[in-house]
């Protein structure tokens, strides 16, 4: 039987393939070799944190439990802290004048068991504040998994799906390596050669060499990862870093409390839930993902989690897990404020539909939601023409904000719980602490279940107990921060949507018609009753909402006016302004009455002047007026209070307006930072080259009165 190839093709055929395999093969050790340096990582990280807390433990504790060592010959000797005796044997201490074998064998237990203590309340965290050599390896390794993790799950599927036929085709073609092989190999074989040759060669020239080629030369470039390019990485991306920790080493940050305060029973139901993530496009804490089960599986529930830890995300992931279990059709009321940054965010972060039920259009809207399904957004206000049919029914109804339907007489409190009887489930939110407001909390309740809310009538006086806690865990669950983000500080953005108003509409159209760009730049803040702004509304909203969780704000504008509003707006409660006429010294004065002021202090500031040369850590909460042209000057904002000494994360909100001017700076700037990312060095020229400046502006300008004058021309 004649061969359609040469000996030397199916060699080198057979080379590649076996040189692809190795190759594939040693790409999926790698993960495991990956994994092993971030445990190795961690650890050293975790020893230098213990060793800095043991520096601080006195060698007298040894004698805690009254042992009665001889303290003072230790400290006699130089050992004056737990540090100082870490890795100490005990033959060392024996060769003290009077411990002795026995003291010496105590005293190393004792120590050993002050330094185990140690080691299980130590929580790694990780800070572009603390670069240390420790810190900077597992950013690394934390990296070079995370780049690699795609093109590693590539392999392991192309390893799957191909290797045995690789494998069993290779050994069919080796007859027809050698001519006096090939003499001597009866017809069968020499067809499954054949066969075997055409097998091979296709998988060459076909996706799965392709894909093999293009995962290999991927994870060669994970070496290229350099401590510099990883914590760029990390300051990115520190959500993706920190669920790989956790995955890879559950318990190392976070809470060691596996069930994050839930009593053990309803625990191991939660645990058993399935949460089903396909279409979700962004990643979850390890606790947020519990948060989702928890609401899946109770249905009815208020989660009452504390400010910049996911509520939204957490109820966007359960209607993804819904939609993917057959449910079509979800409902979120919100305070009419935050309406548009509802509607980004579940357009961002997932694959559900999204219809805005607001305004002179609601009723096509609603109509629309019902014969298409997806997530309907609305405001508490147009629940009141939210009309369904009598045996409509949707899967989940999430209310922001819930302490809004507090009052069960008031009128949007009864829109709500009628549009409620529709839904199957039910997820009310709020950052409020309600331990607190225990009388808002059990009205709540009783919305969503009636007899827990009949359960701990009476209870009230008691609502900080463990008992009162156990009642109310099957249908409010709070976590705060400390609890479950033990890697603090962090930097938590986000981007706030307003709807303009008519009236601001007009005003912020003519701005731009008549090319006044500082007033085109002041989108909302430049209306004639500044209570009518929406920026100053969803501001508002943010502060009062920060008072009570016990943060000071931080209030930046580029605009002295903007400022001036902001000042007017809320009285005693603001310090400042500091700006570019404020002397240093009084600047300094400023930010001292401040940091004595009490919880709910608002600082405002213009950016040029307040947000370089000052330390203002005891405000935790930053917020943008407007965007900048220049992120740089942004970040040197937010560094007055993320910064060294800060306790608590930062969150940083940008006030931004629908269809206006900002909406096109971050979209521009986003563009830079993409390309500056791809292909800018280091160098100061690449930092200037994000800035947007008066030409760039010019043309935002420019596209906006085309748009306006195209908007107005369609409604003549």
């Amino acid at each position: 039987m004649a061969r359609p190839f040469d000996s030397a093709d199916a060699k080198r055929l057979i080379e590649k393939h076996s040189r692809t395999l190795i190759e594939l093969a040693n790409s999926e050790k790698l993960t495991d070799t990956l994994r092993c340096d971030i445990i190795k990582a961690l650890d050293a990280l975790a020893e230098n944190e213990v060793t800095k807390l043991l520096k601080d433990i006195p060698i007298e504790e040894i004698n805690r439990d009254k042992k009665g060592f001889r303290v003072k010959l230790l400290q006699d000797c130089g050992y004056h802290t737990i540090a100082d005796i870490y890795d100490v044997s005990p033959l060392t201490l024996e060769r003290i004048n009077g411990i002795g074998y026995e003291g010496a064998v105590q005293i190393r237990q004792s120590v050993d068991n002050i330094i185990s203590n140690a080691k299980s309340v130590v929580k790694i965290k990780l800070s572009e504040d603390n670069k240390s050599t420790e810190a900077t390896k597992l950013v690394q390794a934390v990296s070079k998994y995370k780049f690699g993790e795609k093109h590693f799950d590539t392999v392991r599927q192309l390893l799957s799906d191909n290797k045995s036929i690789i494998e069993k085709s290779i050994n069919d073609l080796k007859p027809a390596t050698g001519g006096l092989k090939w003499l001597f190999t009866s017809g069968s074989k020499k067809q499954l050669a054949i066969e075997a040759y055409q097998t091979l060669n296709n998988l060459i020239n076909g996706e799965y060499y392709k894909k093999s080629q293009e995962s290999l030369d991927a994870i060669k470039k994970i070496n290229a990862i350099t401590p510099y390019s990883a914590w760029i990485d990390f300051s990115e991306n520190s959500i993706r870093f920190f669920k790989i920790i956790e995955d890879i080493a559950p318990g190392r940050i976070g809470s060691d409390d596996s069930v994050y305060g839930l009593p053990q029973e309803l625990a191991n139901e939660v645990q058993n839930e399935e949460f089903f993530s396909d279409g979700l496009l962004c990643d979850l804490r390890r606790y947020q993902e519990w948060g989702v089960k928890y609401a899946l599986h109770q249905e009815r529930v208020l989660l009452g989690d504390e400010m910049g830890l996911g509520k939204t995300i957490q109820a966007i992931a359960t209607m993804v897990s819904l939609c993917n279990t057959g449910a079509t059709h979800f409902v979120v009321v919100c305070p009419a404020s935050v309406l548009a940054n509802w509607c980004r965010e579940i357009s961002k972060m997932s694959r559900l539909n999204v219809t805005k039920i607001h305004g002179q259009d609601r009723q096509a809207a609603l109509s629309s939601w019902i014969s298409s399904g997806g997530v309907a957004v609305t405001t508490f206000e147009t629940t009141a023409h939210f009309t369904l049919a009598d045996d409509f029914k949707y899967s989940m109804l999430v209310v922001d904000e819930a302490h809004y339907i507090k009052n069960p007489e008031a009128q949007r409190t009864q829109n709500v719980i009628k549009i409620s009887e529709h839904a199957q489930r039910l997820l009310f939110m709020t950052g409020t602490a309600l331990e607190n407001k225990v009388d808002e909390m059990v009205s709540l309740i009783k919305i969503l279940k009636p007899d827990i809310a009949s359960a701990v009538h009476g209870m009230e006086f008691m609502s900080s107990a463990p008992q009162f806690r156990e009642k109310v865990a099957p249908v409010y669950y709070r976590r705060r921060r400390e609890d479950v983000l033990t890697e603090l500080p962090d930097l938590i953005e986000n981007r706030e949507w307003c709807e303009l108003s008519k009236d601001e509409e007009e005003v912020y159209e003519n701005a731009v018609l008549n090319k006044k760009y500082a007033e085109a730049r002041r989108v909302s803040w430049n209306v004639s009753d500044i209570k009518q702004s929406s920026k100053a509304e969803r501001m508002m909203e943010i502060i009062e909402e920060a008072a009570e969780d016990g943060r000071k704000v931080i209030v930046f504008s580029f605009f002295l006016d903007t400022i001036e509003k902001v000042r007017a707006l809320l009285g005693d409660k603001c310090y400042g302004p500091i700006n570019g006429s404020v002397a240093p010294q009084k600047r300094q004065e400023i930010i001292d009455e401040f940091d004595k002021a009490p919880q709910g202090a608002v600082l405002a500031a213009q950016i040029q002047a307040g947000g370089t040369g000052l330390n203002i850590q005891s405000a935790s909460v930053v917020i943008f007026c407007e965007p900048q042209f220049k992120p740089s000057i942004e970040n040197q904002a937010i560094s007055r209070a993320y910064r060294m000494g800060q306790t608590r994360n930062v969150l940083l909100y940008r006030l931004l307006c629908e269809d206006t001017v900002d909406e096109k700076i971050i979209s521009v700037l986003e563009s830079k930072q993409a390309i500056f990312d791809a292909f800018a060095d280091t160098s100061v020229a690449a930092d200037e080259s994000m800035e947007l400046d008066d030409s760039t502006f010019g043309d935002i300008i420019k596209e906006e009165i085309d748009r306006i004058n195209a908007k107005r021309s369609n409604t003549v």
